[in-house]
């Protein structure tokens, strides 16, 4: 199928110029450090899978924001990773190289204000699930989102914010007219997700109906906050993590069907799909 002239197929070729390859003698503060504020009651799952991701995918050191009742949670699943009580007012989100903010993360009036506190930071943002429903009640939030930032909406999370669609080509044209006039990376998740900014667009050729699951979108908020923890450009850190995210459930096909598969057997996966990236 041809593709609309905006539009690029994101192959191997494409992303293996993108990533860089990791220094010998780099240390954990090389590779930056992230935040996810992610999880709540009941949906601690959510911030599990992203914390796993990310560490999965390269940061150097990461933080995960969680209310308090629930730390135990990530404390036993990820010892690899830090926390930031949710309770605690005078946290500091200037120390983090990247923040990923959504899922599981509930839509109450908290979740405005951690938005809030995270544009004042100004540094590489991404937004995902509660963190994008909140912004599509709130018309003045979204103008305030700071330019650069990453939105990561699957096909309902996107007419929420921009109104519905018949059809998935009037979705994606709509995202790559919106990216472009709000400066923002937008990653409208499909069976082929699309990646747009500035007028310039990527259609991804890896992944499989394994991925219809719940979860798998968790994962990639975290591959994709880890790649901008590592100083990516968000366009890039998009690209490379939409890419790696579908090739990690591609190789994971070698032990699961696309019906058994889960999306923690693919967060087990990455390694394989960085190694086959950079041979």
């Amino acid at each position: 199928m041809a593709l609309p002239l905006k539009m690029k197929k994101l192959t191997r070729s494409i992303a293996k110029s993108l990533i860089k390859p990791r220094s010998q003698q780099s240390h954990k503060g090389t590779h930056g450090h992230a935040m996810i504020i992610a999880g709540n009651k009941g949906k601690m799952g959510a911030a599990v899978i992203a914390a796993k991701a990310c560490l999965r995918s390269g940061t150097g050191l990461l933080t995960v924001n969680v209310p308090k009742a629930e730390r135990f949670i990530v404390q036993t699943s990820i010892p690899e990773a830090m926390l930031m009580l949710r309770e605690d007012e005078s946290s500091d989100f200037n120390q983090f190289s990247s923040i990923g903010i959504g899922p599981g993360l509930g839509t109450v009036k908290a979740t405005v204000e951690f938005l809030s506190k995270a544009f004042k930071a100004a540094k590489p943002l991404l937004l995902d699930a509660d963190a994008l429903t909140v912004l599509s009640t709130n018309e003045k939030l979204l103008a305030k989102v700071p330019a650069g930032t990453i939105l990561t909406p699957h096909p309902k999370e996107f007419d929420r914010l921009f109104g519905i669609h018949g059809t998935d080509d009037e979705r994606s044209a709509t995202a790559i007219r919106k990216a472009k006039d709000l400066n923002l990376v937008i990653v409208l998740k499909n069976y082929q997700t699309l990646i747009t900014f500035t007028g310039e667009a990527f259609l991804n050729t890896t992944g499989n109906a394994g991925l219809a699951k719940g979860g798998s979108g968790d994962a990639l908020s975290g591959i994709i906050t880890a790649f901008l923890a590592q100083g990516y450009h968000p366009f890039t850190a998009a690209k490379l993590g939409v890419y790696i995210h579908g090739l990690g459930a591609d190789m994971t096909l070698k032990q699961q069907s696309m019906e058994s598969m889960l999306i923690t057997d693919v967060i087990e996966n990455l390694g394989e799909a960085f190694k086959y990236l950079l041979q």
